[in-house]
């Protein structure tokens, strides 16, 4: 399942720069785009602190199914039935599962389960901000004041199901 790539090397000194970049961003997540604009193969690092609410989403294209590497940390990656439902997890971390394809069109969002956590992930397909994802609508929209609570039980539920 590695789709044919390596993943490249961090130093010490970009990740805590780019770690404090997510600690001070308000999505509390900073990414270190890897492609220019416009490429079809595109990478990313993302950098994450705990506390980062992503709103579950798909990928709508058959070309994009996202792969996700962990390079440091601890998540717990969720998937969802099309009324939110969460109807399957997987632990991402060194010495277990460290990589997993997320198929295309499939609603799916991550939690931390440590402090913070670094991700390497690529997909196919040129990025367009309007054609990339579709996010839930049964779900709350980043920086809301329901994001926060809605965060919180996903982690629950991801505890849950990966004890």
């Amino acid at each position: 399942m590695n789709r044919g790539q390596d993943i490249p090397q961090l130093s010490q000194e970009e990740i805590s720069d780019y770690l404090a970049r997510a600690a001070n961003s308000e999505k509390r997540r900073f990414p270190k785009l890897l492609h220019s604009p416009g490429d079809e193969f595109n990478r990313v690092f993302n950098f994450i602190i705990e506390d980062s609410y992503m709103q579950p989403h798909l990928h709508p294209g058959p070309e994009k199914i996202e792969v996700i590497h962990i390079v440091q940390g601890r998540l717990a990656v969720l998937y969802f039935d099309d009324h939110g439902v969460v109807d399957d997890c997987m632990l991402l971390q060194n010495g277990g599962v460290e990589l997993i394809e997320v198929p295309a069109f499939r609603w799916h969002t991550y939690v931390m389960l440590t402090e913070h956590a670094i991700t390497y992930e690529t997909m196919m397909g040129v990025y367009r901000p309007e054609t990339w994802k579709r996010m839930a609508e049964w779900s709350p929209s980043e920086s809301t004041a329901e994001s926060h609570e809605y965060l919180n039980s996903l982690r629950r539920k991801a505890l849950k199901w990966i004890s």
